[in-house]
């Protein structure tokens, strides 16, 4: 990664930190987006930027200042909670598609031009999207909109590579605002259910999308991380 040029969307928290502060230690030039402010314990190698992915001038304009970079890793995506059908808040629905389903599209369609030849994008789905859950439907089809995404762009965008890293059950803020305490709870209840008995953490996912950075011999690929849970 040495001498390479990274932009993390998403990159201020849970599993696009995780990313950055990899990929910055293998030697690379590292850009973390987001919304939120950059934490207090940030380290001062990894460079940052505020962007609103819904916003399409803000993301053409970002990408246009930033000029030619070699890889493109979002992982973007909104908090939402299950719900079965009869109590689904649509309106809710079409937020979380803005952020996770069109957040994705729209970066990778203004970064598309100024992306090395033998670059990369690595975009986020997640488990249930090829996982059947009562109360998943927003979020299994909006992961399975992205996954295809993933497939059809590395035939369109080629030869800059396309895939997708699809996590399982990840401790991050993704799981919303819970004491600590109730965090520690939540994470055993469902580590116990996986082969591997734990739930994942950012270091875990962040080794998968450097693999997909570097692998030269992968596109339309999908890499589940999820300990198991699909099986």
């Amino acid at each position: 990664m040495k001498g390479k040029t990274v932009v993390v969307l998403g990159g201020l928290s849970g599993i696009g930190r995780a990313v950055a502060e990899l990929v910055v230690a293998e030697g690379a030039r590292v850009i973390a987006v987001g919304r939120r402010a950059v934490p207090h314990d940030w380290q001062q190698n990894i460079e940052t930027a505020t962007l609103d992915a819904k916003d399409d001038v803000a993301v053409e304009n970002f990408f246009k200042q930033i000029g030619t970079f070699d890889h493109l890793v979002t992982t973007i995506g909104p908090v939402i909670a299950s719900a079965k059908l009869s109590e689904q808040d649509v309106n809710a629905a079409k937020e979380a598609f803005e952020v996770k389903f069109f957040g994705q599209l729209r970066a990778i369609k203004y970064a598309a031009s100024f992306l090395a030849k033998d670059g990369s994008v690595v975009l986020t789905s997640g488990l249930l999207s090829r996982k059947a859950v009562v109360g998943g439907l927003v979020k299994a089809t909006m992961n399975a909109a992205v996954e295809i995404m993933g497939k059809t762009l590395a035939k369109e965008l080629a030869p800059v590579r396309v895939n997708v890293v699809s996590p399982g059950m990840v401790e991050t803020g993704m799981w919303g605002a819970m004491s600590d305490e109730d965090r520690q709870a939540m994470a055993q209840r469902a580590g116990s259910g996986l082969p591997v008995k734990r739930v994942g953490q950012g270091a875990d996912l962040a080794k998968a999308y450097l693999l997909l950075m570097n692998n030269g011999f992968m596109t339309g690929s999908v890499v589940d991380v999820d300990g198991g849970g699909l099986l």
